[in-house]
């Protein structure tokens, strides 16, 4: 079913601009800065996968690496190119081989990670917590980084097949199905079995997996949790380990997992037909048969993964650290920061309209009705009854939503007056900064309250603007002719609107902004420190939502 969303309601990052139906083209979301997505991610064109610590990396067909997560370092920003052959995460940084057998590394720079090896026939990278391996096609073992316990200092030999690091000690596997190991062994973790026939190896934090020819895995290190207490059987073919816990493929596709169960990275996918699984610190990932993925994380308050496949969002938005899609027929997705629950929104395929707060969501429902979920001290996400709902938008602790009657409602926390809007029934939209909201007024003129220490409740002056949108503490509003004027606070320059008149959409973040040009290109203004500003130029872009410290974007696949 194709819905037609208009959007009148434009809150802290979220912004909805559709410029063609569902049913000739695909929409994917795209994000960068702070968190990294990609939904867009040809579900039957992966080949291999990786997770870190909170971020993944997945290989294509085409040797183009895709990257997502969280990417404070910019460990989730994969390089361009489609010539990549081999792929790795740690937790803060990311390796890939190259098809000429050099070595790309991105993310953190300390330790020494970004001092790579200068040969040019590699063939598989490691990436332990300070320190990587890297396997020459001859055999040869060559490590960097941070070597504090020896882990980066590999043994001689060029008989080597296989390498694993850990978080402060090293593994390799020999042609003879031999074992080494070096670096850290507090736990006896780099006390491998002396025996042979292994074919495969695996390093957790301070614990180590082996697999043997005949299908059974050995562990040996650190087991609080039993993560190096490896379940029975002979029938595996594959294993991987991170931090506390394990995993396992077996011969009929199906994952078993063991180690720390607290954390919901023991919530494997209840399936067959995987080819490979990876685990990360705080999130895993598996890769089905016919080239698609599964990713499953930390059900804490830790960071939530980007949903995969999801190829007809018409809607997305962006709070302070999570992340919303509505797709066409209706239902919700979220990702990012969860510790309040705010990235988990409500079952169902009625929704027509989501925004997304501080740390809560709203969404909005085709009877009329508005729903709340994630913090809720101040009562932000607990929406008043009624059913004569258009429009809604949620800010820092606060929420504002617009009748149908033109009149605007709020709730939640009303420490500067930003829940209680301004009287009237004439607005036609409405938004949410911080602290502050704005509303449209059928007339074209633009009323601001709340917070003001910056400016960000003030007026701008004109009768002629068709849109808004409220930021941490500064606004922006577009004229009918596509020109886009800003005030509030401006410390980073996010209130310094670019020049011109070709604008088709605006979005205000926490300390950034951008603007959807007619064209389709994107233009990103003020704090820049994890690139969430960036300009995105060329393309075929629908949609935008500027967060705390990245950026979502729409794109129409054809």
């Amino acid at each position: 079913m194709c819905r037609t969303m208009v959007a009148q309601v434009l809150s802290v990052g979220c912004v909805l601009i559709l410029l063609a139906d569902a049913s000739v083209s695909a929409f994917s979301v795209v994000g960068w800065g702070e968190h990294v997505v990609s939904t867009d991610l040809n579900r039957h064109e992966i080949v291999a996968v990786s997770s870190g610590g909170s971020h993944s990396l997945a290989l294509r067909v085409d040797g183009a690496i895709l990257g997502w997560g969280e990417n404070h370092f910019g460990q989730a920003s994969a390089p361009d190119g489609n010539d990549y052959v081999a792929i790795d995460a740690g937790d803060t940084y990311s390796l890939a081989v190259r098809s000429d057998g050099t070595i790309v590394a991105w993310g953190v720079q300390e330790h020494g990670l970004r001092n790579l090896p200068k040969d040019h026939h590699f063939v598989a990278v490691a990436a332990g917590d300070s320190h990587a391996l890297a396997l020459t096609a001859h055999g040869r073992i060559v490590a960097w980084g941070e070597n504090g316990f020896g882990q980066a200092t590999p043994p001689d030999g060029n008989d080597y097949v296989g390498v694993a690091a850990g978080a402060t000690h090293s593994l390799a596997l020999r042609r003879d199905g031999t074992l080494v190991a070096w670096g850290s062994n507090d736990f006896g973790q780099a006390e491998p079995p002396t025996d042979g026939d292994f074919v495969a190896i695996a390093c957790g934090g301070c614990f180590s997996l082996a697999l043997k020819a005949d299908g059974r895995i050995i562990g040996w290190g650190r087991d609080e949790y039993g993560q190096a207490t490896p379940p029975d059987g002979n029938d595996y073919v594959a294993i991987s380990a991170a931090g506390t816990h394990g995993f396992a493929l077996k011969a009929d596709g199906t994952i078993q997992a063991w180690g720390r169960d607290d954390l919901g990275l023991m919530d494997v996918p209840k399936a067959n037909g995987f080819v490979a699984v990876d685990a990360g610190r705080l999130q895993n990932i598996a890769l089905r048969s016919d080239g698609s993925i599964v990713v499953w994380a930390d059900a804490s308050a830790q960071y939530r993964p980007a949903p995969v496949g999801m190829d007809n969002a018409a809607m997305v938005a962006a709070g302070f650290a999570h992340c919303l899609a509505l797709s066409f027929q209706g239902e919700i997705v979220g990702w990012g920061l969860n510790g309040y629950g705010q990235a988990t929104p409500p079952d169902g395929n009625d929704h027509v309209s989501i925004a997304a707060g501080g740390y809560h969501s709203l969404a909005l429902k085709e009877d009329g009705t508005i729903v709340g979920w994630g913090l809720n001290n101040y009562g932000q996400a607990d929406p008043p009854a009624g059913d004569k709902y258009v429009g809604i938008a949620a800010g820092g602790a606060h929420s504002l939503a617009l009748r149908e009657d033109g009149t605007l409602v709020g709730w939640g926390l009303n420490t500067w007056g930003q829940a209680r809007p301004p009287v009237g029934n004439d607005f036609i939209a409405v938004a949410a900064g911080f602290s502050h909201g704005l509303a449209l007024r059928s007339d074209g003129t633009v009323v601001g309250w709340g917070r003001n220490d910056h400016g960000q409740a003030e007026q701008p002056l004109g009768y002629d603007f068709v849109a808004i949108a409220a930021g941490g503490a500064h606004n922006l509003a577009l004229r009918s002719d596509g020109s886009i004027v800003g005030w509030g606070r401006d410390d980073y320059g996010q209130s310094r609107t670019p020049a011109g008149s070709g604008f088709t959409a605006i979005s205000a973040g926490y300390w950034h902004s951008l603007a959807l040009e007619r064209d389709g290109s994107i233009v990103g203004w003020g704090q820049n420190w994890y690139n969430q500003a960036e300009s995105v130029r060329p393309g075929s872009y629908t949609g935008i939502a500027a967060g705390g410290a990245y950026s979502l974007a729409l794109v129409t696949n054809p």
